[in-house]
């Protein structure tokens, strides 16, 4: 049996071995997560998700998502008409642009 590094070098007729390639997620932490846009808009998703679960129309452990209408990184807001409910599937498949 092949393994998939195996399989891949044979089929595209690579001579040398595929690199494996590690993420360093911290240094990812360090440039993406921890960034002060990143932390605002993290506050705004955490208020909006409060927000409609008081409102009962989300509940903890649903599979639901919060989705803002037009996004955060688009200039949206919090604002109850910019909020909605969806699947996690549908909602984290969309393109923000």
């Amino acid at each position: 049996m092949l393994t998939l590094k195996e399989f891949l070098s044979k089929k595209f007729n690579l001579g040398e071995p595929i690199l494996e390639f590690t993420r360093d997620y911290k240094k990812e932490y360090r440039k993406y997560h921890s960034s002060p846009t990143a932390i605002k808009n993290r506050g705004k998703r955490v208020t909006a998700r409060r927000r409609l679960e008081r409102a009962g129309r989300v509940h903890k452990g649903d599979g639901k998502d919060v989705d803002h209408k037009q996004a955060l990184s688009n200039g949206g807001g919090n604002s109850t008409k910019n909020l909605r409910v969806v699947s996690k599937h549908v909602n984290r498949g969309k393109d923000n642009n």
